[in-house]
């Protein structure tokens, strides 16, 4: 994995999984195939985009920030042929989603829907004390709701790529 490289040469000859955009050479989900180095100022690394053939160099400034812009060698990196470039992509904008950009825009409009129904629709037919607890209640249960789905996705893509990779193996995942 790259986080246990201890040295830059350990990476030579492998091919990683581009986790981030990198402006005019290789974009996320891209496999690139590590070339060459040299430590002289920094980290030089060379390598080459296996979808178009073209080598580009890259300058780190240490050995961490590679493994940062390289995504862990793990299964992905390794198996990466079992896997579709569909696959591969919406595995990185599953696990590249957090809490803040996924969740907060959901929850806030349901909790919007959600209060005008209850204090304009509701508020018709129910007292206003009644449509404020029936408001709150609903309002729980959506942000309850929006985590499990948010935590239940970036589950379920990790297990239905494990399971495609662990079926060579012999080993089921439930």
């Amino acid at each position: 994995m790259t986080y246990l490289l201890n040295n830059i040469d350990e990476a030579v000859d492998r091919k990683f999984l581009v986790s981030k955009n990198i402006p005019n050479q290789a974009r996320a989900g891209t496999m690139v195939h590590i070339m060459g180095s040299d430590d002289s100022s920094g980290i030089n690394v060379k390598y080459r985009v296996t979808d178009t053939g073209q080598d580009y160099n890259i300058q780190f400034e240490t050995l961490k920030d590679f493994c940062k812009w390289a995504a862990p060698d793990t299964f992905i990196a390794r198996y990466y042929e079992n896997f579709s470039n569909k696959e591969i992509l919406h595995y990185i904008k599953v696990t590249n989603r957090s809490f803040a950009s996924f969740c907060l825009p959901i929850i806030a409009v349901a909790l919007v829907v959600i209060w005008v129904l209850a204090m304009v629709v509701l508020k018709s037919f129910l007292k206003v004390g009644i449509c404020a607890i029936i408001g709150g209640v609903l309002s729980i249960a959506a942000i309850v709701a929006v985590i499990y789905i948010y935590r239940q996705q970036k589950s379920s893509v990790k297990l239905k790529l494990y399971r495609k990779v662990s079926s060579n193996w012999g080993i089921e995942f439930k």
